[in-house]
């Protein structure tokens, strides 16, 4: 690859209009999405990589801007392909109207791709280009040809799993830190607890990416199913005594690269991660997660504040004041008729409550997805700030049967139906 490169940085100083100045990207863009051959395709990439790198924030609005303007399809060959194409479905009409829809900026994405560094790039591309679609919603199509190529590149099949322990470099245990976006770590104290020998952790690799995780997947060894995330985060007690775990908890699972928002990295990865655990503790017949429910407590009080609403009476409007006062859960006779109405509304949050046909919330997204069940609710699960804000001091169980996990993830894909323990369809019928 290197050799590749030289040869090609040769070509590009031989061919420069003025190799003192240099071009600008919109020139080494418009050369590298013309150019066919593999020596300067890969310096022309090369090149861009490096000027991107080097731009400002004002720049690399204006680069956007220019991704919009000059390879975006041309609507006009587009509507000429289709008519013809309507007239005469051949083969060769089909090929020419798929080659005028398909975007040119994903061809220059892939042209980009053959850097050795493209592939990182572009991931960072889109992360930068995340934080500016709220104010400029004209970039969205950039965002979509880059989801749709990523998702290709980063599918199941190119992923690595590792188990993270305290051999592992110390670069990466800084990235555990650094990214992990469920139940914060402060330093490598609280690192240390979750690398003890009752816990394992995970992370799952792209060649493309080297040494930065994708994923992490913390692991709590219990007796029993965990209801409550504060005691898997504590100190380990020297006095208290041990007991052969059964029991394996998913209690934290943190997606590090903000370029890959969206992409889904196939829909069995926890039970990959079950399986490396059978592995070693063949002894354990329980696989669950103990999560959050991130859009919960907002949901309520979207709720809460509908003049007509379906689900809640006026008294549990009344009821739900409560959770405004500070440190509401730390009433020592917390009020069972607020217990009971959270549980079910929880229940019908995560079961009934639809982003089109999918959950409306994105934890249960993804497990649902991998083939698990909803199997427990868990009151005053998380107590931390984060907790009480996002989910009302609610976690959930993901229950995951590996006889089942295809059936319910067939099932859920194909149907949408989603697998629910009856303790959690009580709750619903509840209502």
């Amino acid at each position: 690859m290197n050799s590749i490169i030289v040869a090609g940085r040769d070509l590009l100083v031989r061919n420069a209009k003025d190799s003192k100045n240099g071009k600008t990207i919109a020139e080494l863009c418009q050369e590298l999405s013309s150019n066919k051959g593999e020596a300067m395709g890969t310096a022309l990439a090369c090149a861009v990589v490096f000027a991107y790198k080097e731009m400002n924030s004002d720049e690399k609005l204006a680069f956007f801007q220019l991704l919009i303007s000059d390879y975006s399809p041309d609507a006009k060959e587009i509507i000429s392909c289709a008519e013809t194409f309507s007239s005469d479905s051949s083969q060769v009409n089909l090929k020419a109207l798929s080659k005028a829809v398909e975007s040119p900026r994903q061809h220059l994405f892939r042209r980009i791709n053959m850097s050795p560094t493209g592939t990182p790039t572009l991931v960072e591309l889109r992360s930068y280009l995340q934080g500016l679609l709220n104010e400029y919603p004209e970039l969205g199509p950039i965002d979509d040809d880059l989801k749709h190529l990523l998702e290709s590149w980063f599918n199941r099949g190119f992923l690595k799993i590792r188990s993270i322990d305290w051999k592992t470099p110390a670069h990466i245990l800084e990235k555990l830190i650094a990214y992990e976006a469920v139940h914060e770590m402060n330093g490598w104290d609280d690192l240390r607890r979750r690398l003890e020998d009752d816990r394992r952790c995970f992370a799952f690799f792209h060649p493309a990416l080297e040494d930065e995780p994708l994923i992490f997947v913390e692991v709590a060894l219990v007796k029993g199913l965990a209801t409550a995330v504060q005691p898997l985060l504590a100190p380990k007690s020297e006095s208290a005594e041990t007991e052969e775990p059964d029991t394996a908890i998913f209690y934290s699972i943190s997606n590090c690269q903000e370029g890959l928002k969206g992409i889904s990295f196939g829909n069995f990865l926890i039970k990959q991660v079950v399986m490396e655990l059978q592995d070693e503790l063949p002894q354990l017949t329980q696989f669950s997660t103990l999560s959050p429910i991130p859009g919960f407590r907002l949901w309520i009080n979207k709720a809460v504040s509908q003049e007509d609403s379906a689900i809640l009476s006026a008294d549990e409007k009344e009821l739900l004041t409560t959770l405004s006062i500070e440190n509401w859960h730390q009433d020592s006779h917390p009020d069972e008729l607020t217990k009971s109405l959270l549980m079910r509304l929880c229940a019908h949050y995560l079961y009934n409550e639809k982003r089109g046909t999918a959950p409306l919330d994105p934890v249960a997204r993804f497990h649902l997805g991998n083939g698990a069940q909803i199997g427990q609710l868990n009151w005053l699960g998380d107590v931390s700030e984060n907790g009480l804000k996002q989910s009302a001091a609610m976690l959930v169980n993901y229950r995951y049967e590996l006889s089942k996990v295809e059936e319910n993830h067939e099932a859920y894909v194909n149907d949408h139906k989603i697998a629910c323990s009856k303790t959690v369809v009580d709750l619903i019928g509840a209502q």
